[in-house]
């Protein structure tokens, strides 16, 4: 992790669209959940995975057009997926295989959900080219802000910047699918383009966090750090 503060010009860690007061707001939300896992014995890899499996079973209600039904049952898998973090530090279980574990079942609930999201227009749009395209941008806009994080902290570097990380993404594809379940169908497309903008830009803002970071501190353990093709 990086050691340098942030300086004139740079991304304060804090600089995404929901700020730190909601966040912490959302983690006393959940406090009760944890408690409750830990009385029950509920491990953190396990609370991962049953939220892992909510969010599938969500995204194949929006797929088959159950979109007011599937943004709900998408909160609880969301929830779930806040809960095992926030157990691991509380029970003291944070691992470097739950911490695997979490991202890589992260990046795959993504692939999903916005899977569903293709499937749906396939479905349900007479000319379903254009909100396809733009779900399968979002997606690889997501992608591509976990993996600029991922890569920056194998060299050291924090990038835990930028204006839409996963939480904001989420909230906002909840938003578009709820509001689409109410028969606001371009709620759920604009969604998915702010989404797709959002975070193309978060990948950029990455980008450039870790070259200021890299500039400031040029010489980082690990030598040749070019990854296979």
């Amino acid at each position: 992790m990086s050691a340098s503060h942030p300086s004139a010009g740079e991304l304060p860690r804090g600089g995404s669209l929901l700020s730190n007061r909601l966040k912490e707001a959302g983690r006393a939300f959940l406090a009760p959940l944890v408690r409750l896992a830990q009385r029950l014995g509920i491990t953190p890899n396990r609370v991962t995975v049953i939220g892992f499996a909510v969010v599938a079973v969500a995204a194949g209600m929006v797929a088959y057009g159950q979109l007011l039904a599937g943004a709900i049952v998408l909160i609880a898998g969301s929830l779930l997926d806040a809960v095992d973090g926030a157990l691991a530090r509380a029970t003291g279980g944070s691992t470097a295989f739950g911490g695997f574990l979490d991202s890589t079942l992260d990046r795959a609930a993504e692939a999903i959900l916005y899977a569903s999201l293709v499937v749906y227009f396939l479905r349900t749009d007479a000319d379903p080219i254009g909100p396809v395209v733009l779900a399968l941008a979002a997606l690889c806009g997501s992608f591509m802000v976990s993996y600029t994080r991922a890569r920056a902290e194998a060299i050291g570097v924090s990038a835990s910047v930028g204006l839409a990380p996963r939480t904001e993404r989420l909230v906002l594809i909840v938003a578009g699918i709820a509001l689409a379940g109410l028969g606001i169908q371009i709620g759920l497309i604009g969604a998915i383009g702010i989404v797709a903008a959002l975070a193309a830009m978060t990948t950029i803002q990455r980008i450039w966090h870790v070259q200021r970071e890299m500039t400031q501190a040029p010489a980082v353990a690990g030598g040749d750090i070019t990854e296979e093709r």
